[in-house]
């Protein structure tokens, strides 16, 4: 897989700077001038870019009272069924390509998440810059090879995939001669149990797919999401929305506009911190080191007295004697009177070590 993708305008590698994601998914709550404002929202709190959904109802599942089309799983959704839930989530498709020139305006890189190999037919008329795969539908290969073929960037949710599923996924891609595979952690819990998270997999995965790795963050909170880039993550998605009080489908678990720049700020100070793995010293911890720890004279001294702990000791600045002596000098002579104050010298000792 490739190290360096670009998406839109945007450099995605190890060198640059994490790329965030402001997830709009169903926080539109069916009102266009509300997902504009969520897209302004997204640029003014520090995001790159901003991600829709792709699907109808029909596209992604049927109307179906069946047992396995409830909602059963102990999520937020619990008593609905999945067309029912769809019904409230999706985005209009006559709003995206408006969307898509809202995003430009604000100088924000956007893309979607296909559902069905027509929405990825419609994308490409809108010639967005990627795809992203929703981790539920990872195990959906004619999709991912649809996506793949058209050459863009993919970047694929790993949250349901055991690691068979990945694997799949990435050879599908690299069959259809697409490498350009961003492989996000993800939990697939709305929201996630912090103690579900693994962010140690970040790692693992870079390390196993020989990839770029990100962090598709549904927990509540900023923590899980800067941590993940001080472990890796070059990619952070989080669903926005304007005020959860609002509601909607996704609304419980997504950030508002405050709490996303922060996370965006606090990723961005981490980012600093990181640096490199190295035990050379900066400037600044070079000129703080006149502060550490050196050996001085702290009682007035007459030139033949002994040297004690009482009379010479480790205090700070660091222009005396290396601490290492000050076994070696205790109880021998001064050769000289010496001021408390006085750094201490191997050239004061009457007998030189």
């Amino acid at each position: 897989m490739k190290k360096e993708i670009v998406i839109g305008n945007t450099m995605i590698s190890p060198k640059e700077k994490t790329f965030i994601i402001a997830e709009m998914s169903a926080n539109h709550l069916m009102d266009y001038d509300r997902a504009v404002r969520i897209m302004d929202a997204a640029k003014e709190s520090g995001a790159d870019a901003i991600k829709i959904q792709t699907y109808t109802p029909d596209t992604i599942t049927l109307d179906s009272d069946k047992p396995w089309f409830q909602i059963t799983q102990g999520t937020i959704w619990d008593g609905v069924t999945l067309h029912k839930l769809y019904e409230s989530a999706y985005t209009p498709w006559e709003w995206q390509p408006k969307l898509k020139e809202e995003a430009q305006r604000l100088g924000l890189e956007f893309f979607s998440s296909p559902f069905d190999l027509t929405a990825v037919d419609f994308l490409e008329e809108m010639n967005i810059s990627a795809y992203k795969i929703a981790s539920f539908e990872i195990t959906d290969i004619p999709l991912i090879r649809k996506a793949a073929e058209t050459g863009k960037p993919i970047i694929i949710s790993t949250g349901i995939a055991y690691k068979e599923d990945i694997e799949e996924a990435l050879k599908t891609c690299e069959e259809a001669g697409n490498r350009q595979v961003i492989l996000l952690k993800c939990s697939s819990a709305y929201p996630s149990p912090y103690e579900d998270i693994n962010l140690k997999s970040i790692e693992k995965i870079a390390e196993d797919f020989q990839c770029i790795t990100g962090l598709s963050d549904h927990t509540m909170g900023s923590a899980v999401a800067v941590a993940g880039v001080a472990l890796g993550a070059k990619v952070v998605e989080k669903h926005l929305t304007l005020n959860r009080a609002d509601g909607g489908p996704d609304g419980a678990f997504s950030m508002e506009p405050r709490e996303f720049k922060e996370m965006v700020d606090n990723i961005r100070m981490v980012e600093k911190a990181m640096g490199t793995a190295t035990y050379d010293l900066t400037e600044k911890q070079k000129s703080s080191r006149e502060h550490s720890r050196s050996l001085f004279v702290v009682l007035d001294m007459k030139k033949g007295d002994m040297i004690t702990g009482q009379n010479v000791r480790s205090i700070r600045p660091s222009c005396g004697l290396h601490t290492r002596y000050f076994n070696t000098i205790l109880g021998k002579r001064v050769n000289r009177d010496l001021e408390s104050g006085t750094p201490m010298s191997l050239d004061y000792l009457e007998d030189q070590p």
